[in-house]
């Protein structure tokens, strides 16, 4: 039997991630996780952008005052309500770091950052918003509804691969740059790469009108350092190698990443950024409703 038939769904409890990782249909993955996500939400955590006049009703008690037309009051002596109606379908556009330092761990964090923007994308879709993607350098995907381009997005997330460095700041930009009106800019990263650049970026689209949200993704390992004996490490995008003794490397490392996982938060928090910090072995369908709860 394949993993894809033993598969659990979100209605039975959490969902194992490295499961998930091995089927292969990323579209039944992102309904899987997706399953379940949004029970007890009482409202979308996404939304349009902008609404127009619809028609005037009378006035109920109860009815916010504020919506109330005082200008046809004074004319009429009646009082009557405005109705508005969402004209602007909300846009998203999907950013993947497809750097080569992603590619780590048993279940990577590049399969990872996949799977949560598929669900994502399948989530934002199926409400009848606009969903686009921006990874490699060339690969973009303009924002759009529909079913058939919402399998265009999954099929591009599953060509997608780890390697080489990730010009961070500049794919970020490209993405903000192409998306037509104001919309929602969702990163999946480390963040290892071009640390400044990218945030100058990522101010850049808030300042644009973007919504930026980001998915600072690790694996348990990079967070708690778990070697005893003397190891070498290779960089996986420049090839370079380093020996160092775990004992005595452990506190000085995780001082550094703890340091560098409070920069991002606290930066983002000044910025007005959703920030959601992710390790690799948090069930997807946990990590997400934490996400979709914090809107």
């Amino acid at each position: 039997m394949t993993p894809a038939a033993t598969a659990p769904t979100s209605s039975t409890g959490p969902l194992d991630p490295a499961l998930l990782a091995g089927i292969a249909d990323l579209e039944l993955v992102a309904r899987i996780i997706v399953e379940g996500l949004v029970s007890g939400l009482h409202r979308s955590p996404f939304h349009g952008y902008s609404a127009e006049f619809s028609q005037y009703r009378h006035y109920r008690p109860g009815d916010d005052l504020k919506y109330v037309d005082w200008k046809l009051a004074a004319r009429t002596d009646r009082l009557y309500t405005k109705q508005f109606r969402e004209t602007t379908n909300m846009a998203a556009t999907l950013v993947v770091d497809t750097s080569a330092s992603m590619d780590f761990g048993t279940l990577t964090k590049f399969r990872y950052a996949v799977l949560a923007s598929a669900a994502l994308a399948h989530l934002i879709s199926t409400q009848g918003d606009a969903v686009g993607l921006v990874a490699a350098a060339g690969r973009f995907i303009a924002p759009r509804t529909g079913r058939q381009h919402l399998r265009g997005v999954l099929a591009a997330l599953s060509a997608l691969e780890p390697r080489g460095p990730w010009p961070a700041g500049e794919t970020i930009r490209r993405a903000a740059e192409r998306m037509s009106r104001r919309g929602l800019l969702l990163v999946f990263s480390d963040f290892y790469d071009d640390e400044d650049r990218a945030f100058v970026e990522l101010r850049r689209a808030a300042r644009m009108g973007h919504e930026v949200v980001l998915f600072q993704i690790l694996s348990r390992a990079e967070l708690e350092f778990p070697y005893k004996t003397d190891v070498e490490f290779t960089d996986v995008e420049t090839g370079r190698s380093v020996a160092v003794h775990a004992a005595v490397a452990r506190r000085e490392y995780k001082d550094g990443v703890t340091a560098f996982l409070e920069r991002w938060r606290s930066r983002a928090g000044a910025e007005g950024f959703q920030y959601s910090l992710i390790v690799t072995d948090t069930p997807p369908d946990r990590a997400l409703r934490t996400f979709l709860l914090a809107r």
